[in-house]
């Protein structure tokens, strides 16, 4: 079997890892540092050690704390700006996905005279970017380890940037800074990665050995964990597992590219911005059952993953892997149904309309969707009781 793999040159995993990032970036050839986060972290506290490992090294370390969720271009554009006014020679990502893709996108545009819309796309950037390090604060996005940035255009359509050049040359993993993070936020991310892992092992393009295995390992690690870690915050070692589950399902989809979930849970999120976890975990069981009339065995490969043993025929084990999945999402206390998340039926038809622009994740379903299908399963997620 023919297939290619690209992932990040470097992780760092252990608890208390950020107590080395000075030292860390010192070896990437970096004096003049831009930490990206947003201003919730700033004030949590959980910037101020890595801000002194950075400062016992570096000649000059600089914050950027406007990121914004679902980061729109001028905030992006704004993180570029301060990086090239302070000739900034390194970047640091601190935060979650929306601060981590802020990150890549400073990284790469601040040293290369391409503007934002010239990137937009597959393979699009030109020349190299600025020594990046990507640190997560959730168990969710993965993006320490994609090679992907989403934006939110001024139409407020989601856009991507796709370009190996976003690859950082260190992600840097510490649990210790997830141990904070709430209910609910843990919940939606630990879903979002669910999905990644899933929809990286059904997908229709680039599914590899590779890309299976590693969605296997993190679909066992985030299921097994989730509950774990909401019933107690503090579980390092649950919180260690979720925190390598959510990259591991990061590189996989890195890889084998998501589908419908993703492409119907961008315009949720970029219309009433909700948690793209949340809108993740709103839409996959429906397209589960979509899907799952077109590639049954898969899904019930997948049930095995994460209840062994799971008796029947391949569409009865379809079937309860769909189950299992809404049960965790329910459980996790996330709402039900789009009504549950205030969005209004109304707005479905145009959500229809903005998920068939999504053309780049819709063509990795293993399921063709048309605007009549991706309706009905909104309609379905508004619905469903």
């Amino acid at each position: 079997m023919s297939f290619q793999f690209e992932t990040v040159r470097r992780i760092e995993s252990r608890p208390g890892a950020v107590e080395d990032l000075g030292v860390l970036v010192r070896g990437l050839s970096c004096r003049r540092l831009l930490v990206v986060t947003d201003s919730g972290i700033e004030k949590s506290g959980l910037l101020d050690g890595p801000l002194r490992s950075l400062r016992a090294e570096m000649d000059q370390v600089s914050v950027f704390s406007k990121v914004q969720a679902d980061p729109p271009e001028a905030v992006v554009l704004e993180a570029v700006a301060q990086a090239r006014e302070e000739k900034i020679d390194g970047i640091v990502g601190l935060g979650g996905g929306s601060s981590l893709d802020t990150a890549k996108i400073a990284a790469l545009l601040a040293c290369t005279p391409q503007k934002l819309d010239d990137i937009y796309g597959i393979g699009l950037a030109r020349g190299e970017r600025l020594p990046l390090v990507l640190i997560p604060t959730t168990a969710g996005t993965g993006s320490e380890v994609t090679p992907i940035a989403i934006l939110t255009t001024p139409s407020t359509e989601k856009k991507g940037v796709v370009a190996p050049q976003l690859l950082p040359d260190i992600a840097l993993l510490d649990a210790k800074l997830t141990l904070s993070v709430p209910p609910l936020v843990t919940a939606a991310t630990g879903i979002d990665a669910m999905v990644h892992a899933i929809e990286a092992y059904t997908s229709k393009h680039l599914k590899n050995p590779l890309s299976d295995a590693m969605a296997v390992r993190a679909l066992r690690l985030l299921h097994g964990n989730l509950q774990k870690v909401l019933a107690n915050g503090s579980d390092l070692a649950g919180r260690e597992a979720m925190l390598e589950g959510s990259m591991m399902a990061g590189m996989s989809f890195a890889n084998a590219p998501v589908g419908a979930v993703h492409a119907l849970a961008y315009p949720l999120g970029a219309h009433f911005h909700l948690p793209h976890g949340l809108c993740n975990a709103l839409m996959l069981p429906h397209v589960l059952v979509f899907n799952a009339e077109a590639r049954p065995d898969l899904y019930a490969e997948l049930a095995e993953v994460v209840l062994p043993g799971t008796a029947g025929t391949v569409q009865e084990k379809a079937r309860v892997f769909t189950e299992e999945m809404t049960r965790l999402a329910i459980e996790s206390g996330l709402p039900r149904n789009l009504r549950e998340a205030k969005i209004p039926e109304s707005a479905l038809p145009d959500l229809a309309e903005d998920a068939m622009k999504v053309e780049r994740l819709l063509r990795n379903n293993p399921r063709e969707v048309v605007y009549d299908d991706a309706l009905h399963l909104y309609q379905q997620a508004w619905r469903v009781a």
